[in-house]
């Protein structure tokens, strides 16, 4: 008798799982709530589907911060270079950005979803949308708002996290794992700042090219981006983790922007040294310290806020923003919080529901953007197939 296997959640770790499940022979179903697959993986295509990283493998493993303690040997077991197989079988080529990241080299999730939907179909799987998994019934079947009830001989949940829930992440499957999930928080996401009305109207939106951010003992360069809100972006992404917590433990955080990174401050105390005539203080900081508006509109907001004026290089190089909360977690990239790591064995099964798995943004991990977040999306979702293979065939 053929085996089943039902999937709940049609994004990359569920995807995978029920690719490796089907080919190990298993009959396989996999079940969505949402009108059709992957929304949230071509969501991340618009910018450019960063797939995973190139870096040194310890390096990339440090990422994970505490979960990889867990995560660590899932990720060896189907590393970054696995991925990128997987991708190419797909007749999807890869490339490295000058930054170690990998991209698809059409730069978007689309194709490489549409190849491996026709793959699935070959392999006879079978997606069933609009079925949004309530629980288990009393004989421990899997319940669905259809009124179907399926009992497979595995399952694997692939439910994601909190992030986007109008692409489906909206972690409502928690209330089906009471005492199991650490609180969904915001990670890789923006941060809100009391602008004054006229930076909030006039640059709203704006980028904030090659600056860099520090917080504590922390540097990142790269890119933010303005909002009506407060600032996000890349280089606020990076610290997210970190600066989140600082907000929770503290009502607010202070980051200092450099926004001439490029510069030393000797250098630009000397370029702003000579004599300013009858400049305004925006044609000098235009002129003498090549700085754009919105970065001139930065420096006389904290002037005004009573930040000193008497070296203005080193307030162009350790701007003082506070930032008094998170974005919502609707707009993050990603979430912290999920099942717990107690709450599942090293093969990814519930502990206390033997031959259901997990995997994917629902566990209890975060990482920062870079190709982290995918990576362990399909390493994790590979695992759970595997330990559910292995679970159906123990000993007797």
């Amino acid at each position: 008798m053929t085996r089943t296997a039902a999937i709940i959640g049609a994004g990359p770790a569920g995807l995978i799982a029920a690719e490796t499940l089907v080919r190990a022979g298993l009959r396989v179903a996999v079940h969505d709530h949402m009108p059709s697959p992957g929304r949230k993986l071509l969501m991340a295509g618009r910018g450019g589907l960063n797939l995973t990283h190139s870096e040194p493998f310890d390096v990339y493993l440090s990422r994970y911060g505490t979960a990889r303690l867990w995560l660590e040997p899932i990720v060896r077991a189907f590393p970054p270079e696995a991925l990128i197989e997987w991708c190419h079988g797909l007749g999807q080529p890869t490339f490295i950005g000058t930054s170690g990241r990998v991209f698809p080299a059409a730069m978007k999730a689309s194709p490489l979803l549409r190849a491996w939907l026709r793959r699935l179909g070959d392999l006879d799987v079978q997606l069933h949308a609009r079925h949004r998994w309530t629980g288990w019934d009393p004989d421990g079947a899997l319940r669905f708002d259809t009124g179907k009830a399926e009992r497979p001989d595995v399952a694997v949940l692939a439910c994601g996290g909190a992030s986007w829930p109008r692409l489906g992440s909206d972690a409502a499957w928690a209330a089906h794992l009471p005492g199991a999930v650490a609180p969904f928080r915001p990670s890789n996401c923006g941060f809100l700042v009391h602008w004054s009305p006229h930076l909030r109207e006039r640059f709203a939106g704006t980028p904030l090219k090659r600056i860099a951010i520090r917080f504590g003992g922390d540097l990142v360069r790269g890119e933010a981006v303005i909002t009506a809100a407060g600032l996000e972006g890349g280089a606020i992404y990076s610290l997210s983790a970190r600066l989140r917590d600082a907000i929770e433990a503290e009502g607010s955080a202070k980051i200092e922007i450099d926004l001439r990174p490029d510069l030393s401050h000797a250098a630009l105390a000397d370029r702003l040294g000579g004599p300013r005539r009858s400049e305004s203080l925006a044609n000098t900081l235009r002129k003498q310290a090549g700085l754009p508006p919105e970065s001139i509109c930065l420096v006389q907001e904290a002037l005004h806020a009573g930040a000193p004026s008497g070296d203005l290089a080193a307030l162009i190089k350790t701007l003082p923003l506070r930032l008094t909360a998170t974005a919502p977690i609707e707009r993050a990239i990603s979430s912290a919080g999920g099942l717990r790591a107690d709450a599942f064995d090293a093969s990814l099964m519930l502990r206390d529901r033997p031959g259901v798995f997990a995997a994917g943004e629902m566990l209890d991990w975060e990482a920062p953007t870079g190709g982290y977040l995918l990576q362990a999306c399909f390493s994790t979702g590979v695992a759970a197939a595997k330990g559910a293979l292995a679970w159906l065939d123990r000993p007797a």
